[in-house]
């Protein structure tokens, strides 16, 4: 977690603190006060991957509403919004996780809560004060492929149905250059495997770029580009804006040529490469 205290010239200073657990599992935060004479907004960033974070962040916010009494806005930059993937419920029983972890950060008060990339609509309309930064803006920070794709040397393959509307968004801002080509996989309903893939239109001969926003074990890319090859794509590129890569990027040699993302999830130095697959982190 980072914590930065802005004044009121615009000036925004990283702001040092104590942490650590106690024993008995407790999360502990002190601020030296006189760190924030003379703030007018605090702005904390956390990559909100596991439990413990959450905690941590609850009781940051705490401690700094106590420092100002309540008196001065608090904002929360949370690239990666964990549970993003349950905006439904599919079975009876579940959690509507995503509903869940809106209603904790809603409950801290923030003045403004920035995300990067919902996963769909859901996320973002849970949320008060939010601002979803689009993956669109995401992906122009990184200059090699905005240019490939500005001349129309790389083909948009929209992985599903869900991220259409986000690749056609692509398209556009690159005056329609690239060109658009839909993807979409059935689903075995009862264990939720990949059975087919196809592609709705003509790969051969093309370098195309795969997008969308979030990457865990990878099974859907992996089946997406047996496709691309077996059609005759020459060259098969990944942009994702949330890379997890539980898998590792092992899973994708042989058939992913190189693979972009942000340092939504986790910061630049903790990824691990990959000399037979092209990695690039674009850091925010």
């Amino acid at each position: 977690m980072k914590i930065f205290s802005h004044d009121s010239t615009g000036n925004k200073t990283l702001i040092d603190f104590e942490s650590f657990t106690f024993s008995g599992g407790e999360e502990h935060i002190r601020f030296n006060p006189m760190d924030f004479a003379a703030t007018v907004k605090i702005e904390i960033f956390e990559r909100l991957t596991d439990s413990s974070k959450l905690i941590q962040l609850m009781v940051a916010v705490d401690a700094l509403k106590r420092l100002s009494n309540e008196a001065t806005p608090i904002e929360l930059v949370i690239p990666y919004f964990p549970y993003a993937r349950q905006d439904r419920v599919c079975v009876e029983g579940e959690a509507l996780g995503a509903a869940v972890m809106a209603n904790f950060i809603n409950n801290l008060e923030f003045a403004k809560v920035t995300i990067w990339d919902a996963h769909s609509e859901v996320s973002p309309a849970l949320l008060n004060r939010v601002v979803n930064v689009p993956q669109i803006k995401l992906l122009e920070r990184c200059d090699e492929l905005s240019q490939r794709l500005s001349t129309g040397e790389l083909t948009l393959i929209s992985p599903d149905a869900g991220a259409s509307k986000k690749t056609i968004k692509i398209a556009e801002t690159f005056n329609g250059e690239p060109e658009v080509i839909q993807a979409q996989k059935m689903r075995n309903l009862k264990t939720g495997e990949i059975i087919k893939t196809e592609i709705l239109g003509d790969v051969e001969g093309k370098k195309v770029l795969i997008a969308d926003d979030i990457c865990d074990g990878g099974r859907t890319f992996i089946e997406l580009a047996k496709v691309l090859r077996s059609k005759g794509a020459v060259e098969v590129s990944l942009f994702i804006t949330h890379g997890i890569f539980s898998k590792g990027l092992e899973v994708f040699e042989g058939l992913i040529d190189a693979i972009y993302t942000t340092d939504s999830f986790r910061a630049a130095e903790e990824f691990s490469t990959n000399n037979k697959i092209k990695f690039q982190i674009i850091e925010m």
